[in-house]
């Protein structure tokens, strides 16, 4: 990319990505310029880190410019960021070189890309292929998120030795993207019902999900979720090998002799892809159905890859789950112990507790937000043996579930975990999992679930 050495560069969005575009180009040693259409006093956080960054960019707030996307030689924006507002298409309209970070990125990729698409579970199947590579001995990169985008790969100071790049791409992520050409597409879902805003039919948003499977050709393959897209039509009418997953069996479907693919059969998972495989599930750490169904997906795209059947077994049973969603953490006498800070919401603490077939010891409280609490007591009695509330929220919460189970309120966090542990015994579950935002004592789920875990290692 040295091309671009000394250019004026104009980096729209003032988000995560844009600080690590901002670095990027620094290292490019391009003239940066950001530009975000949020008022300052929306962005003083942001705006005190970037004074911080040597050399500094300049800023323009408040506005987008006409003049400064005119200026540049290079326009990068954010996936956050309106593909189509005013001043990219007059950029685009000047001749201008403007890139989403995502298809900039993918422009000057050289690697193999496995791309996980879908309207959900993308973030879980991604880094579920990522993690049985490497336990295969491969190397690989995996982005695609404002946590980890997909222009950091070309930061990586070893990249000429990664094997493999898998990105989750998102519907909006989509509607702007060029250049990708991925050698494996996985398809877990194509939500019809809750659609982006950005898109203005059903048809258009399936169209555009689907123009990525269309961008790869007969020496590639996709991964495809049975149970939720063998319906699709447009599916079976592109070119790469298809191959399918299930939660259910196939022998059971009578579709075995018709559908080359993964399935759940006589209390294994079977495989045909090149050839036959059989993996036992009775170690598993993670819980959940869409864990699980996310568990097949990868499966069917590491056997296309030809992942060893030993490092996709590792991957069964050792595979601890995404940080903070639930996550597995320890098992420390007996007790196991799970991480879901990122479940903010009664919606997510409801979803958590089904993916558990026992009752657990429940953690849950945070900020006071006046959220909703009625109908979730029958759910709570049902999966919770104790219930330990923390929080400004906590004794709202109380009053307002009314639970006939052991509950207890305590004044701090780490009261909180060790009056859990106290309460526990052989063969039982703790799962964090706030239903609450964490912000009324942490920064955000990330450092409450990284503080919840330090706090498990020192028990």
């Amino acid at each position: 990319m040295e091309q671009y050495s000394g250019k004026k560069v104009l980096i729209v969005g003032l988000g995560r990505t844009g600080f690590v575009l901002i670095n990027f180009f620094n290292q490019l040693g391009c003239s940066v310029k950001v530009t975000d259409i949020k008022p300052i006093f929306d962005l003083n956080k942001p705006v005190k880190r970037v004074k911080k960054i040597k050399p500094t960019p300049e800023l323009v707030l408040g506005e987008h410019r006409d003049d400064d996307f005119l200026e540049a030689d290079l326009v990068i924006y954010s996936s956050a960021v309106d593909p189509h507002i005013p001043q990219l298409e007059l950029a685009r309209e000047h001749g201008k070189e403007v890139y989403s970070e995502f298809t900039f990125a993918a422009k000057y990729c050289d690697k193999p890309i496995i791309a996980v698409c879908g309207s959900y579970g993308r973030t879980t199947i991604a880094h579920m292929i990522g993690y049985t590579l490497r336990l295969d001995k491969k190397n690989v990169f995996v982005g695609g998120t404002s946590e980890e985008p997909f222009i950091n790969y070309h930061l990586l100071k070893d990249k000429e030795e990664v094997d493999y790049v898998i990105v989750e791409v998102s519907p909006e992520q989509i509607k702007s993207l060029k250049y990708l050409k991925p050698m494996l597409v996985v398809y877990p879902n194509l939500d019809e019902i809750k659609i982006p805003p950005m898109f203005r039919s059903v048809s258009e948003y399936l169209e555009t999900c689907l123009s990525v499977g269309k961008s790869v050709d007969e020496n590639g393959y996709l991964v495809i979720n049975f149970d939720k897209l063998a319906t699709q039509s447009t599916l079976s009418e592109l070119r790469a090998q298809r191959y399918w997953y299930s939660r259910r069996s196939f022998v059971k479907m009578g579709v075995l002799s018709e559908v080359q693919g993964t399935h759940f059969h006589d209390k294994r998972i079977h495989s045909n892809i090149h050839y036959h495989s059989e993996f036992r599930v009775n170690r598993m750490r993670i819980v959940g159905v869409n864990n699980r169904e996310n568990m097949m997906a990868a499966i069917t795209a590491c056997k296309a890859l030809k992942v060893s059947d030993e490092a996709i077994q590792n991957f069964i049973e050792k595979f601890p789950g995404i940080p903070h969603r639930l996550e597995f953490v320890i098992e420390k006498n007996g007790v196991r112990f799970y991480n879901d800070s990122k479940s903010e919401t009664m919606r997510d603490l409801k979803k958590t507790l089904e993916a558990f077939k026992t009752p657990v010891i429940l953690i849950a409280g945070g900020k006071d937000s006046e959220q909703d609490y009625e109908g979730y007591a029958p759910i709570i009695e049902e999966k919770v043996r104790v219930l330990v509330l923390v929080g400004e929220c906590k004794e709202a919460m109380n009053r307002s579930l009314e639970c006939e189970i052991q509950t207890f309120l305590v004044g701090s966090f780490d009261e909180s975990v060790l009056l859990a542990y106290q309460k526990s015994r052989t063969g039982d579950t703790i799962v964090l999992c706030p239903g609450n935002d964490s912000t009324d004592v942490f920064r955000d789920y990330v450092e409450k679930g990284n503080y919840f875990k330090k706090l498990i290692y020192q028990l």
